[in-house]
């Protein structure tokens, strides 16, 4: 995730219309529960999105799968009628797409189908990425979820202790997450992306 503000920007709750009503022509803004966060990413921040941007799509063009990588787009479960996230990373199918009513007119989706994967960069909000979001990602089926916490800010009962830059890789396994926790030279083993060949270390430090 990106870094958000401590207290919601309005105080009355808005439905999913509202916020796109208010919020809908800015990247910056995220509902959760109805309540709206301003998103200010830092620079570190994009530069981790942006290296596994780039090697995830270098991925599907070997594969020669019919994926794209979204950054920043809307995705509002449909069983969550006040929340819309929106993930630093998304990979795309766009066989699924036919699907998706709101597609055509907004960057918004609303099945895990669509899904293959999410990255979320952790900042100061990092309990909705341990927490809030593992749990939802899991019910929309989404089938891996890697968590980038590259400054090692997340809960000791998270990360560990003491704490330390750590990468999460969750896999979807039977509708609940297995989370795998890596660092330093540790390989990243991706089921979406079997042939990637990237470290911890290289994804936490953007390839520096």
């Amino acid at each position: 995730m990106t870094i958000a503000t401590e207290i919601p920007i309005q105080q009355q709750l808005l439905s999913f219309g509202d916020f796109i009503v208010r919020y809908g022509d800015s990247n910056r803004y995220e509902l959760i529960d109805g309540e709206v966060f301003d998103l200010e990413p830092t620079g570190y921040h994009e530069e981790v999105s942006a290296f596994t941007t780039t090697k995830i799509c270098a991925q599907i063009d070997a594969l020669c799968l019919n994926w794209f990588v979204l950054q920043r787009g809307l995705l509002r479960p449909s069983n969550l009628g006040m929340t819309a996230f929106r993930p630093d990373v998304m990979v795309v199918d766009r066989n699924e797409l036919t699907k998706e009513l709101l597609w055509n007119d907004q960057s918004i989706l609303t099945l895990g189908s669509s899904i293959k994967f999410v990255m979320e960069v952790v900042s100061s909000n990092w309990q909705n990425d341990y927490a809030r979001k593992v749990e939802d990602y899991a019910i929309l089926g989404i089938p891996e979820y890697w968590i980038a916490d590259y400054a090692g800010l997340g809960g000791t009962r998270h990360i560990g202790k003491p704490k330390q830059p750590t990468l999460s890789i969750c896999t979807l396994v039977k509708g609940e997450y297995e989370i795998q926790q890596i660092r330093g030279n540790q390989p990243i083993t991706s089921l979406t992306f079997p042939n990637l060949k990237l470290t911890a270390e290289q994804v936490l430090k953007a390839g520096r």
